[in-house]
């Protein structure tokens, strides 16, 4: 079995949902993650514990809460909006919740798929579903802008 498929068959073993859309697009990269990436910044760690390695804009909680992520994410011009339905002219992202804490976040590309880097690992293109129930939890808040 080649690389790029066992990474694959191990991303689907953790994510039982995952269907034919399920692609690698980048090779595992550990300096960036998910919040980065769906931020549009794959130059550092964003997350809100405190951590030698972890960014997170200054004073905002610091806690794995939506509404956390929600404050980062409207500094950065991101509005709360009600699905991940494809919209024109709009960009989006999704935060995945599990047991209350966010866990994962993904952007949502021009043809309705979503892209995600996987903590440390590789980044993979998506749908929206692929990652629900899984090791993330589900897809539970959106955030918009204008693409531009």
């Amino acid at each position: 079995m080649s690389r790029p498929r066992a990474i694959l068959a191990e991303i689907k073993v953790q994510f039982p949902r995952a269907g034919a859309t399920l692609a690698l697009t980048s090779p595992r990269d550990p300096g960036y993650n998910c919040i980065a990436w769906a931020m549009g910044d794959n130059t550092r760690w964003w997350w809100p514990t405190p951590s030698a390695m972890n960014y997170w804009p200054d004073g905002l909680p610091r806690q794995a809460t939506i509404e956390s992520f929600a404050m980062a994410f409207q500094l950065l011009g991101w509005g709360v909006c009600a699905t991940g339905e494809l919209e024109d002219a709009r960009e989006k992202v999704a935060l995945y919740v599990k047991g209350g804490d966010v866990t994962h976040a993904a952007r949502q590309l021009p043809s309705g798929l979503w892209v995600s880097k996987l903590g440390r690992e590789e980044d993979i293109e998506h749908s929206l579903e692929d990652l629900d129930g899984g090791f993330y939890g589900s897809a539970t808040q959106f955030f918009d802008r204008a693409i531009g």
